[in-house]
């Protein structure tokens, strides 16, 4: 079964998952390491970015290496773009608002 990408990426250790494969491929072992938790733990992680399709595994002789899956995010970024330039209008406006009263003042 697919999970939701907002699920996926309301968890902080997966956000920080996602931060450090951005960077540079992982296997879980290594992702482990920069963690305060068992490989089993971050292997939940691991299965539930996977699931979403955020990350991508690559075998690599007997490691498996997670890559971010930019395209993914992507998507993502599209949707929220609905939303960015209302919520641009309405900062500039509170901006506006906030000057006016400093001035006032």
């Amino acid at each position: 079964m697919k999970q939701d990408i907002f699920q996926a990426i309301a968890d902080p250790t997966r956000r920080a998952i996602l931060t450090l494969i951005a960077i540079q491929a992982l296997t879980p072992n290594a992702m482990a390491e920069k963690f305060d938790m068992t490989r089993q733990a971050v292997s939940k992680h691991i299965k539930v970015l996977n699931e979403c399709d955020l990350i991508k595994p690559e075998q690599s002789g007997r490691e498996i290496y997670y890559h971010f899956n930019a395209k993914k995010m992507q998507e993502f970024d599209y949707w929220l773009a609905q939303f960015r330039q209302k919520w641009e209008i309405q900062f500039n406006q509170l901006d506006e608002l906030l000057a006016n009263i400093k001035d006032e003042k």
